[in-house]
C-alpha cells in the first residue's frame, strides 16, 4: 500500500506525528485474550457483556445464504399479513420478549442470533427520561441528549450477544498488519494490506482508519432509502442505487502494492422525479482530496464536481448530512486532532435486525415525529473504544468537536456526538449494527443523524419497503472511468 510524504520547499520545519506498529508481544495476543482483530476476546467483569462468540451464532444455512436465496425468503416473508405481523409485534414489545414476532422465513434471513429471537430475547431494561439517571454512565451523549428532549423517546435495553466476525483472509491479514502497519501524521497509512490495520491501536486516528478500512465485501449494489423528517412527522423518500467496489478490502481482487484508491463509488438518483438520473461517481484516496464527478440529465453532459469532503453538505440533505458524515465518518482526517479516549461500556445499538425486517415494516411505520419508532430499535451493552477530535486552530468545519463511539468486535463506528463551534451539542449520529453472516462483516443500517437544534432528523440506508445490498456484484475497475459516466446508469 502506499505511502510516502515528500516534503519540499518548506520555509520552515515541522515534525509529522508517527505511531509505532504493536511489539511482537503485543501481537501475540490476538487470537488468544484478544479476538482475531484485537477485541477483548472475555466477558467484563459481572458478566453484562459475554464473551465473543462470533460465527457460532449462527447456522450454517444462514452463512451459505446466495442473494438468490435471500430474495426467495423475502419474496414468501412478503406474503405475510403485514398487519398480522405488527400487531404480533407489538404484543411482543409489550411483553417484553420478541420470540415469535419475526415470520420464519425473515428468521432464516435475518436472525442469527439464538440469544436475540429465542428464549433469551426477553428485554432487560428500558430507559426513559424517567430513569435516565440509573444509567447516564453507560450512554452516549447524544443518547442521554435524546432522552431529555422529548419525552416519548426510549432505548429498549437487550442482552448482549457478540455476533461479529470476519473471514479468515482477514484474520490473517491482520495479525501481520499488527507489527507492519503505522500511521504517519492522521491520513498516511503504511505497511498495512487486505485486514485490520491497526489491532492494537496507539492513537484516536488510527481507530478511525480501522472504521474506514473495514472489510464490507469486494463489491457491492446498494439500495439506499433515505428521508428528512420533519418535527411533526412528514417526510419525503429518496431513493438511490450505490455500486460500490471496495479496493483495500477485497479478498476477491487483492489490490497492487502501489493501489492509492481507497474506493470506487457511484450513485444513481432514483427517485424524487425532479432529480432522478443524476449520477455521481466519486474515487476515494487514501490520501489526499478525492475527485468527483457529476452527471445531470438535463444537461447532458459530465462536469467535475465541487468539494465533496469535510462539512459540505451531502446532496439530497437539506444541509442535515455532511460528506463526511456518510458511511458514520469518511473522508481526510487532517483537519483534527485525534484523542484516544480508551474503552467504555456503553449502551448502542446492536443486532437491530427487527428494524431491518424487509417487505412488512414500512417507513410510515419507522419514520415517527422527533425520532423513528423506538418499538423496533435494539440496544446492547458493548465495550467501545472513545474517540475525540477536536478542530486545529486555524482549520474550518462546522464541527468543532466529535467524539465517536467505535465497536470493538467490529471496527464500526456505532455513534458520534457532534458540537458546533459554540460547544453546544448540535447533531447526534447513530449506527444500527447488524452483523451479516453470509459475507461476513457487521455494517449500520439505518444510520440516523438527529439534529437538535432544527428537531428534524435524516435517516439513510433503509431497507424496510426495498432491497438488501447485493454483496455478490463484481466491477471493473474500468466501470469507474469518468469517461464512460453518462452510461454508467442502471439499464443503458
Amino acid at each position: 500500500m502506499r505511502h510516502s510524504l515528500i516534503v519540499a520547499g518548506l520555509a520552515c520545519a515541522f515534525t509529522v506525528t508517527a505511531y509505532a506498529a504493536a511489539t511482537p508481544e503485543e501481537a501475540a495476543k490476538l487470537g488468544k485474550e484478544l479476538t482475531a482483530v484485537g477485541a477483548e476476546a472475555g466477558p467484563n467483569a459481572d458478566g453484562s457483556i459475554p464473551k465473543w462468540t462470533g460465527p457460532i451464532n449462527f447456522t450454517a444455512e444462514q452463512k451459505a445464504l446466495t442473494l438468490a436465496k435471500v430474495k426467495e425468503l423475502q419474496k414468501l416473508a412478503s406474503k405475510t399479513n403485514a398487519e398480522t405481523f405488527k400487531t404480533n409485534l407489538k404484543k411482543a414489545i409489550e411483553g417484553g420478549d420478541i420470540s415469535d414476532a419475526i415470520p420464519t422465513e425473515l428468521k432464516t434471513i435475518y436472525e442469527g442470533v439464538k440469544e436475540q429471537i429465542g428464549t433469551s430475547g426477553k428485554r432487560s431494561v428500558t430507559i426513559t427520561a424517567a430513569n435516565v439517571a440509573q444509567y447516564e454512565g453507560k450512554l452516549t451523549e447524544g443518547h442521554k441528549a435524546l432522552l431529555k428532549a422529548y419525552p416519548s423517546y426510549k432505548m429498549n435495553v437487550f442482552p448482549s450477544v457478540r455476533t461479529s466476525f470476519f473471514p479468515d483472509e482477514i484474520y490473517a491479514a491482520t495479525a501481520k498488519n499488527a507489527i507492519s502497519a503505522n500511521l504517519q501524521g492522521t491520513d498516511d497509512v503504511l505497511g498495512a494490506k487486505l485486514g485490520v490495520a491497526f489491532p492494537i491501536p496507539k492513537s484516536g486516528a488510527e481507530v478511525i482508519w480501522n472504521h474506514k478500512l473495514n472489510f464490507r465485501g469486494s463489491a457491492a449494489i446498494r439500495y439506499n432509502d433515505q428521508a428528512i423528517v420533519k418535527p411533526e412527522g412528514g417526510f419525503k423518500l429518496t431513493k438511490i442505487i450505490e455500486d460500490v467496489k471496495f479496493k483495500y478490502a477485497n479478498i476477491k481482487e487483492p489490490p497492487a502494492a502501489d493501489n492509492k484508491i481507497l474506493a470506487f463509488y457511484l450513485a444513481k438518483t432514483i427517485a424524487p422525479p425532479r432529480v432522478a438520473g443524476q449520477t455521481y461517481l466519486v474515487l476515494e484516496p487514501f490520501i489526499g482530496n478525492r475527485v468527483a464527478y457529476i452527471y445531470t440529465p438535463s444537461l447532458g453532459r459530465v462536469n467535475r464536481a465541487p468539494d465533496v469532503g469535510y462539512d459540505n453538505p451531502s446532496v439530497g440533505t437539506d444541509g442535515e448530512q455532511f460528506n463526511d458524515q456518510v458511511d458514520m465518518f469518511n473522508g481526510a482526517l487532517d483537519r483534527y486532532t485525534w484523542k484516544l479516549i480508551g474503552k467504555k461500556e456503553v449502551y448502542i445499538p446492536y443486532n437491530s435486525y427487527v428494524i431491518n425486517t424487509t417487505q412488512l415494516l414500512t417507513y410510515k411505520d419507522l419514520l415517527t415525529p422527533l425520532h423513528i419508532n423506538q418499538d423496533y430499535a435494539r440496544y446492547e451493552l458493548h465495550r467501545v473504544w472513545v474517540v475525540e477530535a477536536d478542530l486545529k486552530p486555524g482549520q474550518r468545519h462546522q464541527f468543532k468537536k466529535r467524539r465517536f463511539y467505535i465497536d470493538e468486535d467490529s471496527w464500526r463506528i456505532a455513534a458520534v456526538d457532534c458540537y458546533d463551534n459554540r460547544d453546544q451539542l448540535w447533531k447526534f449520529q447513530e449506527g444500527h449494527l447488524i452483523t451479516v453472516p453470509f459475507l461476513p462483516t457487521t455494517t449500520s443500517i439505518p444510520e440516523l443523524i438527529y439534529d437538535l437544534q432544527s428537531r428534524r432528523y435524516f435517516t439513510t440506508a433503509m431497507i424496510n419497503e426495498g432491497e438488501i445490498v447485493n454483496f455478490e456484484a463484481q466491477f471493473p475497475d474500468s466501470y469507474f472511468d469518468p469517461a464512460n459516466l453518462k452510461r454508467l446508469t442502471r439499464g443503458q
